[in-house]
């Protein structure tokens, strides 16, 4: 495991551009974190990474955003509001699997709700403390 400690928001979005920049296509972020932990604001970073210039927002009320202008495609999900069942509807395997896109860069906000993981994914978990800022834990899974 990796630990990385973030100062403010500008250091989470510095992060995920590094990440944008570097990962290939195919590659899934499993992200986790309370509210407010700059899961979004990570994303953010790797949509600039990628060369993507359109606003990346939360995708909590329309579930799946596609951001296809980049380097690389980018997949961003959110499953803070649904249940396992209906995480399963929305077939999350076909970003990561590229079977009806262009593989891309799978971005998944509340990933621990997931009912089943893909075979290798970065998992990231953000955990934000008040005064110091933001720790990333990465794993490669």
């Amino acid at each position: 495991m990796t630990k990385i400690f973030l100062a403010d928001a500008e250091a989470t979005r510095s992060l995920g551009f590094s990440l944008g920049e570097s990962l290939p296509p195919g590659s899934i972020i499993l992200l986790e974190g309370d509210l407010g932990a700059g899961k979004t604001t990570l994303v953010q970073g790797i949509g600039q990474g990628l060369g993507i210039t359109e606003q990346i927002v939360s995708p909590t009320f329309t579930l799946i955003n596609e951001y296809l202008e980049g380097r690389i495609p980018l997949y961003h999900l959110d499953l803070y509001r649904l249940q396992p069942e209906e995480i399963e509807t929305l077939n999350p395997e076909s970003y990561w699997e590229g079977i009806e896109v262009p593989l891309g860069i799978v971005a998944i906000e509340w990933a621990e709700r997931l009912p089943y993981k893909p075979l290798s994914y970065l998992k990231l978990s953000l955990t934000y403390q008040a005064g110091s800022g933001r720790q990333a834990d990465l794993i490669r899974c």
